[in-house]
């Protein structure tokens, strides 16, 4: 049974079940009737910005509920547990600078999950690896098509982040007790292949996933922010979780977000 929940993460299945269901193009116009208020922000910079916010708004998302709601958490080591609580402010750090570039908030704050998500240790990890895939992969399309070299290199920046979390989430990995299904030995991202948790840090390059264009990843996160996408991609669609913004408080300010040009 969690083997095949665990298949349905992964980007084919999700790419076919926003085909499937026609959300995928709705989401798509949404974004494109976004205005752009930022001075020196082109159309084309505010469509990868709002669904930045979706992202980072999911994966704020996420962090908060394995937080406050996964019991595997309770039993993690306390650097562990402090990697979880670091990446949850980091990523709303990421929401509220983009959301002060665009001048809008997410349309998306209702999000799904697969089923068991934050019950079992290893779907949650699964489910958050292959998130962490899907901005790495989005980000990389900003520094591909952002209109300047400010938003470019703050893409970077950003997707510099994402890359620790991957990383760390597998970290995570074999740290889990026993009684909840722990260790975990391979963890599997949006490419759905299982891989080895050692070493943690297995990427020479991150992967592009071959996304040229911001739609690709829309339609990738589309099942976790439409309901019907969701279904279609066997989804848990019997509890919704929602987006709760707050104002972020960073490790330390030597790594916090100082202006575009550093």
């Amino acid at each position: 049974m969690v083997d095949t929940i665990e298949r349905t993460v992964t980007r084919g299945s999700l790419m076919r079940s926003a085909g499937a269901t026609g959300a995928g193009l709705a989401l798509g116009g949404l974004l494109r009737a976004t205005p752009a208020r930022a001075s020196g922000v082109t159309k084309g910079d505010t469509d990868i910005l709002v669904a930045a916010e979706i992202a980072e708004a999911l994966a704020v998302t996420t962090y908060t509920n394995i937080i406050n709601h996964a019991p595997f958490f309770r039993h993690l080591a306390a650097d562990d547990q402090g990697y979880l609580r670091a990446a949850r402010q980091e990523e709303m750090s990421h929401y509220a600078l983009e959301k002060s570039v665009t001048g809008t908030p997410s349309p998306f704050t209702t999000f799904y999950y697969p089923h068991h998500m934050f019950k079992s240790a290893r779907v949650t990890l699964n489910t958050l690896v292959t998130l962490e895939d899907a901005f790495i992969a989005a980000y990389l399309v900003g520094v591909r098509n952002f209109s300047n070299a400010d938003l470019r290199v703050t893409a970077a920046r950003i997707m510099g982040i994402e890359s620790d979390h991957r990383t760390l989430a597998r970290v995570v990995a074999p740290g889990v007790a026993k009684r909840d299904g722990g260790p975990i030995e391979f963890v599997k991202g949006i490419q759905g292949v299982p891989e080895k948790v050692d070493p943690p840090n297995n990427n020479g390059y991150e992967r592009t996933l071959k996304w040229t264009h911001i739609d690709q990843a829309i339609t990738a996160l589309l099942p976790f922010a439409d309901k019907t996408a969701a279904h279609k991609a066997g989804f848990d669609t019997r509890r919704a979780f929602h987006f709760h913004p707050f104002t972020p408080n960073l490790p330390t300010q030597l790594g916090a977000f100082h202006g575009f040009n550093g």
